[in-house]
């Protein structure tokens, strides 16, 4: 079996729904663990908790019709009973979508989309309750992707209002049909799950006290089978390690499979709390999320300086290999790391044919010959990093990435 077909291979074993902190994420880790052994080597799980909510009711009706919907957790409950609240379209989520209306409080607030901003005002503002939609109106409603997020922790400290989504074809008859008020009830009750990382490391051989971190998220979403999102990435970090283990590098490579990155990128986060005393030896980061499209091009995120951008593109040229080079904060489970002054790359294959985060992400748009493309380069570009005499970009983030982190995680002045 070549290592395109392994990868394959491995995406189908990890296509279930495993979503971060349920029992079906710890049979992925197994899965991940048997590998490892496998393969010769030996790995560790690394539990953390994650916030998770017990939905108890959630209903939406309008005009005497109850409206398939899904709750937003850790967004708070109604009163018992619920409530029947004025509805009010913002296409915008913005100041200038409220002109007239100095208060929301009454008033349950249907969005294009819940943006940090957006759920900033109707805190302010005192919004009774808020709506989002999800997919395109004219879904099949007998296979719909509605499915319950968790409000992130830098929204919670703005407050809590009770969040609903329901799909994109309600939510359209709504506005269209000048829909005045709508019934709504929820009650929620917070909790913690466990959630957990994958851990093995190739130690280095000649500068064991500088490391390379190489990450891939192995956790999907609550519908679909997650083949390419993120199965695809967790396959291709697993077929580096076992590169690594038969061709270790001078620098030390550590592996994370990072549980939770759907939930706000926990795992890594995770990983970096846990491991502070190792941040000043970790150099590098290369992540992988999203992999092995048949059609589609490769696509690298730079989150660094232009001299990392150019030793990228430039090992790009000598190997042939084509690329669109992004520079910006890749959103995966690269960032933490960068965030902390560690050059990253992030390497993915972007396609329009596979869907992620609907009951659609399946194995049908995969390939072989792409997965083993993929390794291919990334081996060769992480071994030529983590054999360099000297590393060929120094750790730290220019001022701009600095900027765009701290607008990323919701830092910069409206935060």
């Amino acid at each position: 079996m070549n290592t395109g077909e392994y990868q394959m291979s491995l995406v189908e074993k990890l296509s279930f729904v495993r979503y971060g902190g349920t029992e079906e994420e710890l049979r992925a880790a197994h899965i991940l663990q048997d590998e490892i052994k496998a393969a010769g080597g030996d790995s560790e799980l690394m539990d953390f908790t994650v916030p998770a909510a017990d939905i108890k009711v959630c209903t939406v009706r309008a005009e005497g019709r109850e409206l398939a919907c899904v709750a937003y957790g850790l967004s708070g409950s109604l009163p018992e009973g619920g409530a029947d609240l004025k509805l009010h379209y913002a296409p915008r989520g913005v100041e200038e979508d409220y002109y007239g209306l100095p208060s929301l409080e009454g008033y349950a607030v249907l969005l294009n989309s819940l943006s940090f901003d957006a759920y900033k005002i109707l805190n302010e503002r005192k919004a009774s309750a808020f709506i989002t939609f999800s997919g395109k109106w004219y879904d099949d409603e007998n296979v719909l992707d509605l499915y319950s997020r968790l409000i992130r922790p830098k929204m919670q400290e703005c407050g809590r209002v009770p969040g609903f989504a329901i799909t994109a074809k309600d939510a359209t008859e709504l506005v269209r049909r000048n829909v005045e008020t709508v019934h709504l009830e929820l009650q929620e009750e917070d909790l913690e799950n466990t959630s957990r990382d994958v851990l093995a490391t190739v130690p280095g051989t000649e500068i064991p006290g500088e490391s390379i971190v190489l990450t891939a998220h192995y956790d999907s979403v609550p519908v679909g089978a997650g083949s390419w999102d993120n199965a695809t990435g967790a396959a291709t970090l697993m077929a580096l390690y076992k590169h690594f283990l038969k061709h270790p590098a001078r620098r030390t490579l550590r592996f994370i499979w990072c549980g939770s990155e759907e939930q706000g990128l926990l795992g890594s986060k995770a990983w970096i709390e846990r491991h502070e005393e190792l941040l000043p030896e970790v150099k590098f980061c290369f992540n992988f999320d999203m992999c092995g499209t048949v059609l589609g091009p490769n696509e690298i995120y730079v989150t660094g300086g232009d001299d990392l951008l150019h030793y990228a593109k430039q090992y790009a040229r000598e190997v042939g290999w084509s690329a669109n080079f992004v520079q910006k904060v890749h959103s995966s489970d690269s960032a933490p790391f960068a965030d902390r002054g560690v050059p990253a790359l992030g390497l993915t294959r972007r396609s329009d044919t596979a869907v992620i985060h609907t009951h659609n992400d399946l194995l049908y748009p995969l390939s072989p010959a792409a997965f083993a493309d993929m390794e291919t380069f990334a081996s060769g570009l992480i071994a030529k990093t983590a054999n360099a005499k000297f590393l060929p970009v120094g750790t730290g983030m220019p001022e701009n990435m600095k900027e765009n982190l701290d607008k990323y995680f919701q830092r910069d002045k409206k935060a």
